[in-house]
């Protein structure tokens, strides 16, 4: 079986398959060494191609039933009716479905990955958060989406995968300032980095804040992607590094067919 990491609450959903997939399990070699899911990366079609067929086995899915959308960091949702080839999805941040069988995903690398679902409607939905588009309420927008397709917030479940923790997320004065004009309560997402001009900001919790206040039931499985090399494809950390390119890791939900 491909390693993943799972949520207690959603694995309890009857009818409902899903799963943060690491870096573990693959294929690929070199810096994109193994699982590497990213067909925007510079790594061979064909291992990519099989690293996603095995996440897709994984769940008990077809290979072509993997839907991922073309991700822009913004709030759009995709109802997903039919899977599409890699790389030719809708651009969008969120996808959700009440088909079974289609496996939807999300492709990241330092963002956040949410994976919901409401068991009683048979409604499940996937969605990328970094920080512009979880200040732009792509959380909300896919609740809203959800709720279009008969789920209801106080059954949604959701669960946060790797992301990039606050320890190892430095930013710079002007997003603070920016996040500080939203909401004067986002100051708790900030602390000082030691760097003048800079703070640490911790996303997992403001996604997290956020899906509480949609309405829904939301945990984190705190799992730093910067900070765990041998787990976690990681942007920032292969910008540090020097390196070329990175992979990207999959998370995905499906329902039972």
């Amino acid at each position: 079986m491909t390693p993943h990491l799972t949520d207690a609450r959603l694995a309890d959903l009857a009818g409902i398959r899903h799963g943060f997939f690491t870096r573990q399990g693959g294929v690929s070699t070199g810096i994109y060494a193994s699982l590497n899911c990213g067909v925007g990366s510079k790594d061979e079609r064909a291992l990519v191609s099989e690293n996603r067929a095995r996440v897709a086995a994984a769940l008990g899915a077809a290979a072509q039933g993997l839907a991922a959308p073309y991700q822009v960091h913004g709030t759009d949702a995709a109802v997903v009716e039919a899977a599409w080839p890699a790389g030719k999805g809708p651009k969008a941040d969120v996808v959700v479905t009440d088909r079974p069988g289609i496996a939807l995903a999300v492709g990241t690398a330092d963002c956040g990955p949410i994976l919901l679902a409401d068991g009683e409607a048979a409604v499940i939905g996937a969605a990328h958060a970094g920080w512009r588009g979880a200040r732009a309420g792509v959380v909300e927008a896919a609740v809203a989406a959800m709720e279009k397709l008969g789920a209801r917030r106080p059954r949604i479940v959701a669960a946060l995968g790797p992301t990039i923790s606050q320890a190892n997320y430095e930013v710079g004065a002007e997003l603070v300032a920016a996040f500080l004009a939203d909401d004067a309560d986002n100051e708790r997402f900030f602390r000082p980095s030691g760097r003048a001009g800079h703070a640490l900001f911790d996303l997992p919790g403001y996604i997290v804040a956020h899906l509480l206040m949609a309405g829904v039931a939301a945990a984190n499985l705190a799992a730093c992607t910067y900070a765990d090399p041998r787990r976690f494809y990681s942007f920032r950390r292969a910008t540090h590094l020097g390196e070329a390119d990175y992979g990207r890791q999959l998370s995905a939900i499906v329902l039972a067919a």
